[in-house]
């Protein structure tokens, strides 16, 4: 749910379990932030050295990909996943570095919080005021062989921070005045308790004694049942806006067990190159890390051109971000959304609302 509620810690406990069984195991990359409890867990588990990696002017210690690769255990620990790595290191992100050591035969056991997901970047921005800049694709954390939720109430996260367990001194008064603010916190529970609940979706979970949660593929319900057929079709823009309609539509087609696809008209006028649109860009990457289709036509007949593109992919429901105010004559056409329902019978249509607007933004 946040930083400080113990995820290092327990990921080395599992180090340490792990070891026991005779299971060869290694840290591969660990981030104690000079927390005694964590850097005790440590002792005994064989560490990686960290590579010093060059950024700007300076260097950061980064996971030693090759090293670990070279070492070749049975069992890596690698905190902190949706780390951004340095400039010079193989990969972009720490859960590609991940994603290496799976294909090369490595277990993996790992770290993240909540607000890392890329889906729940708007809303956690929404919750807390402050926007997490380290994302990573939803389907890393779908795609694990177990979850674990490690839980803590707001009251006693916030006294580990006063006592000095999460960050330094110098940094506790305004971690509390900003992000660890109880109804932050309590907001941020919430959602995790939220996400795991709707990762395991068909699946069991466990209790694993306190307040641990655990979510395994293995234990199946098979009689819950599946939506069946659904198909989401979410009308967007390049405008940076759209990216919360995007992030939106995908959770509801996860909660929906539905395929998602995007689409985007663009207008004939839009003579410069699509490739070359930085707006256009940072659209087809966020479809990408979503898992989305993302689809482009040119065209100046939005309505046509959906009921045509819903009736090809299947639609069952589609969304809109919140509509324009409307001026003068245009006050006196049908609305978008009843265009929409014209054009397409039988289709759901959802305004997906713009909560910034809530927070006066």
């Amino acid at each position: 749910m946040a930083p400080g509620v113990g995820k290092t810690y327990r990921m080395l406990q599992e180090g340490r379990g792990e070891l026991k069984t005779g299971r060869d195991v290694v840290i591969a990359y660990l981030e104690p932030h000079d927390r005694p409890e964590t850097t005790a867990q440590a002792e005994g588990l064989e560490m990686i050295p960290r590579l010093a990696a060059a950024y700007g002017s300076a260097t950061l210690p980064e996971m030693d990909l090759e090293a670990v690769l070279a070492r070749g255990p049975e069992l890596a620990l690698v905190d902190e996943l949706a780390h951004t790595n340095a400039e010079d290191c193989r990969n972009r992100k720490r859960f590609e570095d991940v994603e290496e050591l799976l294909g090369a035969g490595i277990d993996v056991i790992s770290t993240v919080n909540v607000q890392h997901l890329e889906s729940l970047s708007d809303q956690v921005a929404d919750l807390t005021g402050v926007r997490v800049r380290e994302t990573l694709p939803d389907e890393i954390l779908k795609s694990a062989d177990e979850v674990v939720l490690i839980d803590l109430t707001p009251e006693d996260l916030i006294e580990r921070l006063r006592e000095g367990k999460v960050y330094p001194e110098n940094r506790v008064a305004a971690a509390l005045n900003s992000f660890f603010k109880i109804e932050h916190l309590a907001a941020l529970r919430e959602v995790a308790l939220r996400q795991l609940a709707q990762e395991v979706g068909s699946k069991r979970l466990l209790s694993g004694g306190g307040s641990d949660l655990r979510a395994r593929d293995r234990f199946t319900e098979p009689h819950v049942p599946q939506a069946v057929g659904e198909k989401l079709l979410a009308l967007v823009t390049p405008d940076p806006r759209s990216q919360r309609l995007i992030r939106r539509a995908w959770r509801s087609s996860q909660r929906l067990g539905a395929d998602l696809d995007l689409f985007w008209m663009s207008p004939p006028g839009r003579a410069q190159k699509l490739e070359e649109d930085e707006a256009v860009q940072a659209m087809e990457r966020l479809a990408a890390v979503l898992g989305a289709n993302l689809i482009i036509e040119t065209g100046d007949d939005l309505v046509a051109t959906v009921r045509r593109v819903a009736r090809e992919r299947g639609a069952t429901y589609i969304l809109i971000g919140p509509p324009r105010r409307r001026r003068g004559l245009a006050r006196l056409r049908p609305s978008l959304v009843d265009r929409l329902l014209d054009a397409v019978p039988g289709v759901d249509i959802r305004v997906v609302s713009d909560r910034t607007k809530l927070n006066g933004g």
